[in-house]
C-alpha cells in the first residue's frame, strides 16, 4: 500500500485503487442513517459480532425501533376501531330519531318528540326549536321547548346564509333555550328552512358539557336530521317548498 492509501488492483491491470478505511465506513453510515433499517438482514448478521462493553447492539436497536413502530400501528388501529364504533352509535341514534319524528301521529306529537324525546335518544341534554316572527309576537308559544325569535335573529346568530353554528365553552342564550339556558355550556344551532313562504327556524342542541360540541365537530348527520324535520313540518302544515 502506498503512502496515499492506494494499492495495486489484484486483476493484473496495474491500476491503483484506494482502500476503504474504517473512517470511510463511519462517514458513509453517518451520511446514510437508514442504512441498517434498509438492510436489516445484514444488521442481524453483524449484530452479534459488535457486542461488547460500551458497544451498541445494532440488532437490539433495530428491534426496539421495530417494536416502537408496531406499537404505533396498534394504537392507530385501536383508535380507528374506537372511532368506527362511536360513529356507528351516533348513526344508530340519528336513525332512531328520524323514525320517531316521521312516526308521530300529529303535528303536536312531533314537536313533543323533538323537544322531549330526542334528547334521550341522541344523548343530548337539551333540544329546543325556535322560529322567527314579527316583533309583536310573544316570546314563547304554548308548547314547551319552542320559542319565537325577533326578525333577523337567526342570521344574527348563525350568519347570513349559514346553515349551522357550533360552539364550545359558551353561555347559553335564553332566546334559543329559555329557562335552561343557564345550564348550556356548548351548543349547536341548525337552520330550518321549512318553506319559501314561511320564516326560518332553528333546531337547537345544548349540552352541560362545555366540550360536547365545537367548531371541529362533523355535522353531516345533524344536517340530515334537520332536513328530515324540515320536510316533516312542511308536510304536516301543507306548505309549499
Amino acid at each position: 500500500m502506498s503512502s496515499d492509501g492506494t494499492v495495486t488492483a489484484p486483476d493484473g491491470s496495474g491500476r491503483q485503487v484506494k482502500l476503504i478505511t474504517a473512517d470511510d465506513v463511519v462517514a458513509y453510515l453517518k451520511a446514510h442513517p437508514d442504512f441498517f433499517e434498509k438492510n436489516q438482514e445484514l444488521a442481524a448478521e453483524l449484530a452479534p459480532r459488535v457486542q461488547g462493553p460500551g458497544v451498541i447492539d445494532m440488532q437490539q436497536a433495530i428491534l426496539k425501533r421495530l417494536r416502537s413502530e408496531i406499537d404505533r400501528l396498534k394504537n392507530e388501529r385501536t383508535e380507528i376501531i374506537a372511532n368506527s364504533k362511536q360513529n356507528q352509535i351516533v348513526q344508530n341514534r340519528i336513525q332512531a330519531a328520524v323514525i320517531s319524528i316521521i312516526q308521530a301521529t300529529t303535528f303536536e306529537k312531533m314537536i313533543h318528540v323533538v323537544t322531549h324525546e330526542l334528547p334521550e335518544l341522541l344523548d343530548v341534554d337539551f333540544i329546543t326549536m325556535a322560529i322567527e316572527a314579527n316583533a309583536d309576537a310573544p316570546k314563547r308559544v304554548p308548547v314547551r321547548g319552542v320559542y319565537v325569535l325577533a326578525p333577523g335573529a337567526i342570521d344574527a346568530a348563525l350568519g347570513p346564509e349559514k346553515h349551522a353554528r357550533l360552539r364550545s365553552h359558551i353561555a347559553g342564550e335564553e332566546a334559543f333555550f329559555g329557562d335552561v339556558a343557564r345550564f348550556v355550556k356548548s351548543d349547536v344551532l341548525m337552520r330550518l328552512r321549512v318553506s319559501s313562504g314561511s320564516p326560518d327556524g332553528v333546531m337547537c342542541f345544548g349540552s352541560r358539557d362545555a366540550e360536547a360540541f365545537g367548531p371541529e365537530m362533523a355535522t353531516e348527520l345533524l344536517f340530515f336530521l334537520a332536513k328530515v324535520l324540515e320536510n316533516t313540518i312542511r308536510a304536516w302544515l301543507d306548505l309549499p317548498e
